[in-house]
């Protein structure tokens, strides 16, 4: 399959997947930025170079992962879908509710297909998590966390130092790798939420939110709480999670280096356990060439698992309604800090007309 790469900052781990995977020949990449757009193409053998997205859409690819600025990603796979091309976005899928009606619209008019790339949702620790899940050893799920702390105050400004788009960015916005394994694990739908932000305090000079929390109600009745915050510190930086259920509970670790934990009511003298010692660790086949996408090896896994879907026609496995069920619920919840912490209902994507 022939495949295109737009934005080579954070697509680099993307470029490095590709050109590794066996299914693909990776024929273009397109970025503004000559040097990097020349550094990445010679790196990886790339022939064609793209100085804007419309060129990267007319240089002979059947599909295009989309690793741009976030504001970008639903008009630039609305205009590859209209393109008839197979599109993987990075996330958030988009960046208020207009463009996710016109996603759905044109994913459900192109001979293309459309899958979010959320990566989270491919760690170990998801995918162990929710085989643990999924065989009922939790009981019933109702209640949930998750927190996305990572200090990027780097990225707030340019070269120029003229504020980007993460310095506006409302954080809970950004809440696709807490929600993406919470959904994951639950199979569930946030249906609506109330917001609070602190404002701002570390970069008042920008404006930036220093942090947002969302409490999400679902639509099997349970509790979800999410926390996004990236003008503070807690280094490193972490996604941390916990899941409640009627019969035990599973915690990441707070840090690095501190383990996960758990605890079965069947198992009282497990009472607050490493979760390693309840939950079978992940054991999948993972190929040499993996390492080259980072995060764990979570991307290669992405990456092949959307690789596989477009050649045989399967749904994606994060197809544009689950990808929408990760970001919308943050766009609500930003509305109700608006409001004051509000109720907001977050629309369901399946019912867009």
């Amino acid at each position: 399959m022939r495949v295109g790469v737009a934005g080579l900052r954070r697509g680099r781990g993307f470029v490095s997947v590709l050109a590794a995977h066996p299914s693909v020949d990776l024929v273009a990449v397109a970025d503004p930025d000559q040097r990097l757009r020349d550094s990445i193409a010679e790196s990886f053998g790339v022939d064609r170079r793209c100085t804007d997205f419309s060129a990267l859409l007319n240089a002979g690819i059947d599909a295009v992962v989309i690793a741009t600025p976030a504001p970008l990603h639903a008009e630039q796979s609305i205009a590859a879908l209209e393109a008839g091309l197979h599109v993987l976005c990075e996330v958030p899928a988009v960046w208020n509710l207009d463009e996710a009606q016109a996603l759905v619209r044109a994913v459900r008019a192109s001979a293309g297909s459309y899958m979010l790339a959320e990566n989270v949702n491919y760690f170990d620790r998801t995918v162990a998590w929710k085989r643990f899940i999924d065989e009922g050893q939790l009981g019933t799920v109702f209640y949930a966390e998750a927190e996305y702390i990572h200090h990027c105050g780097s990225l707030f400004t340019d070269a120029e130092g003229a504020p980007t788009w993460r310095a506006s960015m409302p954080p809970i916005q950004y809440c696709t790798h807490s929600l993406g394994p919470l959904l994951a694990w639950t199979g569930d739908r946030c249906v609506s939420v109330s917001g609070l932000h602190t404002g701002s305090h570390v970069r008042p000079d920008l404006g930036t939110i220093d942090m947002e929390v969302g409490i999400f109600r679902t639509a099997s009745g349970s509790v979800f709480k999410v926390l996004c915050g990236f003008s503070v510190s807690s280094e490193p930086g972490r996604h941390w999670y916990c899941v409640y259920g009627t019969e035990g509970m599973l915690e990441s670790g707070r840090t690095a280096d501190s383990p996960d934990r758990g605890f079965l009511a069947s198992r009282p003298e497990q009472t607050a356990g490493p979760a390693a010692d309840l939950v079978r660790p992940v054991e999948r086949p993972t190929p040499a060439a993996a390492i080259h996408g980072g995060h764990g090896n979570s991307e290669w896994f992405l990456v092949d698992d959307w690789l596989q879907a477009v050649i045989s026609g399967a749904p994606p496995p994060i197809d544009v309604y689950a990808g929408l069920d990760m970001t919308l619920p943050g766009i609500c919840a930003h509305l109700s800090a608006q409001q004051g912490g509000q109720p907001v209902d977050i629309p369901d994507p399946r019912s867009f007309a």
